[in-house]
């Protein structure tokens, strides 16, 4: 009987180290046929102990391949011509890709069945195995680098005086059930391979550049690192209301804190590109990738419906305390601009999300149309202005609502700006109401 090597027939003389990188790639192709007793000519030249090379071979697997593959190799001791060989029959794998565990999910640990040789695979060939067996859930998935350390995050659990070792990494689900490290795990490393990009810029435009930054690393340092230098920036202006002095910063920290959770929480990670925040003098913007869930509208998200792209990412940071609940942070960040006269916007495209918050300090189109060159409004003389403009006027009880003041200081910065010709009152007594002299007829 005369042997043919061919793409699903392997063919050696004796047991050597390349047998693994063979049954790997049958394992992760269409499965195939390994003889041992069998030169490359084809010829038969038997085993002397087929029960010792069986044993060998099996050790060998168990022991150098990852996954465990040995359920899928079935041993037989063959007789031609009174010589004995082995025969190992390898079934395609379910849980592909399996690789040397020296060498990890990369080209040089995974093999695959290229004609009749065993070659190293391509990295879009293994992340399409992953996905195949996986699904199509990028933070369960196997991450492609295994050599990962958390020293950072390690330090985030340890402050919060929970535990992080291999049965956390599991539960979470950095670690799958065969202890591979996942996607998850990989965005929580000291490897991470995503990052942010920051930049400051002069005036309201992408004109001048006064600052970039970008930050990488684990998330959690991503985080701290970006809101480092948006806190940095976000600059303090003072006012004074008689011997009362008023600081106000550009951007509410509750706003900043929230719109840079979500863009980590809800960003799509099977994409590469980084997230993007942008500093103008009249705004913030913060734009990442992956827009929002199917069957999920902006109206939806505007009330609170949350479906979360990462959820096991979203688990351990509320686990950490760093939100509270799914769902309310871009309530928070309305809320923060309730009071101001100003509203973050929103805008949502197929592939991706974007959060602007207005600058509290900067003049505004309102202010300009009624305040005198090198007059100072109050932010809740800006609030008024803001609401009158939109509701076309406005009486005392309606302004103490919107800004919850009391009645007396209502009526106290109205008579204010009616003095400094930002109002004029109309009617009187219980129908008294203010408008903006633009608005009167």
């Amino acid at each position: 009987m005369h042997f043919t090597e061919s793409e699903t027939v392997e063919l050696k003389s004796i047991v050597v180290d390349d047998i693994k990188k063979e049954i790997i790639a049958f394992a992760n192709c269409e499965g195939g046929k390994l003889y041992i007793g069998v030169n490359d000519e084809g010829d038969v030249i038997g085993v002397d102990n087929p029960d010792q090379i069986m044993l060998q071979i099996s050790n060998m697997v168990r022991d150098t391949i990852k996954p465990d593959v040995t359920m899928f190799l079935h041993y037989n001791t063959i007789e031609i011509d009174e010589k004995q060989i082995v025969l190992v029959d390898i079934q395609r794998g379910t849980n592909r890709p399996y690789y040397l565990a020296k060498k990890g999910l990369r080209p040089e640990g995974v093999y695959v069945r290229q004609g009749t040789s065993s070659v190293p695979s391509t990295d879009t060939a293994i992340r399409h195995m992953i996905k195949e067996t996986d699904g199509d859930v990028f933070e369960e998935l196997r991450s492609l680098n295994q050599e990962l350390t958390f020293h950072v995050t390690e330090q985030e659990f340890t402050e919060r005086n929970l535990s992080f070792g291999t049965p956390q990494k599991q539960t979470l689900g950095l670690l799958n059930h065969d202890g591979v490290y996942t996607n998850l795990g990989l965005l929580l490393s000291d490897q991470c391979t995503h990052s942010i990009k920051a930049a400051l810029f002069q005036g309201t435009d992408q004109s001048i550049f006064k600052d970039r930054r970008e930050f990488s690393g684990c998330l959690f340092k991503q985080l701290n690192d970006a809101y480092e230098f948006i806190d940095f920036h976000n600059q303090i202006h003072s006012d004074f209301h008689k011997l009362r002095r008023i600081d106000t910063r550009d951007y509410p920290d509750v706003a900043i804190r929230e719109s840079l959770l979500n863009s980590i929480i809800h960003r799509d990670y099977s994409f590469a590109a980084s997230t993007i925040i942008s500093i103008y003098s009249d705004r913030i913007e913060f734009i990442s990738i992956g827009g929002l869930m199917s069957g999920l509208s902006l109206a939806d998200v505007m009330l609170g419906i949350s479906v979360c792209r990462n959820p096991k990412l979203a688990n351990i940071f509320y686990r950490l305390e760093l939100i509270e609940a799914y769902g309310t942070g871009i309530q928070k960040i309305m809320n923060a601009y309730s009071n101001s006269g100003k509203k973050p916007e929103i805008i949502t495209t197929n592939n991706a999300f974007k959060i602007i918050l207005p600058n509290l300090n900067a003049d505004t189109p309102v202010a300009d149309s009624v305040v005198s060159e090198g007059t100072t409004l109050l932010p809740e003389e800006t609030a008024i202005l803001h609401f009158i403009e939109t509701h076309h006027s406005a009486s005392r009880s309606e302004i103490e609502k919107e800004l919850g003041i009391s009645q007396s200081t209502a009526g106290r910065l109205l008579r204010q700006m009616t003095q400094k010709g930002l109002l004029t009152q109309q009617g009187k007594g219980k129908a008294t109401c203010y408008q903006l002299p633009s608005q009167n007829i």
